[in-house]
């Protein structure tokens, strides 16, 4: 069943990230489907921790951003969606090549939604988990 009450696709996603953390970071929207996001981010210096891995922050700035997009246009014209609470389960550390995230509705409510962002290495391995819940605000 396809979610989304605007129109979404990739370019759409590109284009609105402009002049954002998320086109700093390099982060990729790669696919979009009826009920769930697909993105990516660089393993690379701009994403590292000090230690040469990926930064567990910039793990939870791909789930927001696939979260919140998602949740962005998943409600009608005129609501806004606002991040109420974020966590993230740091699993395996990744040092280079890109982490892919796939973000998908857990509850679609009239004043909630609960997203699940799973993310994993290019082996395919799990690397984060993360479940971002959003406010659903009425137009004003």
């Amino acid at each position: 069943m396809r979610i989304w009450q605007k129109p979404v696709s990739v370019e759409i996603l590109t284009r609105i990230s402009k002049n954002t953390a998320v086109e700093h970071l390099g982060l990729e929207f790669t696919e979009v489907g009826d009920d769930y996001l697909v993105g990516r981010i660089p393993v690379d210096h701009r994403t590292h921790q000090p230690f040469g891995l990926l930064h567990g922050g910039v793990s939870v700035v791909l789930a927001e951003t696939l979260g919140s997009c998602g949740a962005g246009f998943a409600i009608a014209e005129g609501y806004n969606a606002v991040g109420l609470d974020i966590n993230a389960n740091h699993l395996k550390g990744v040092k280079t090549g890109w982490v892919t995230g796939i973000a998908r509705p857990v509850h679609i409510g009239r004043t909630t939604h609960v997203w699940q962002i799973d993310m994993r290495n290019e082996a395919g391995e799990m690397t984060c988990v993360s479940r971002l819940t959003m406010a659903i605000l009425a137009p004003r």
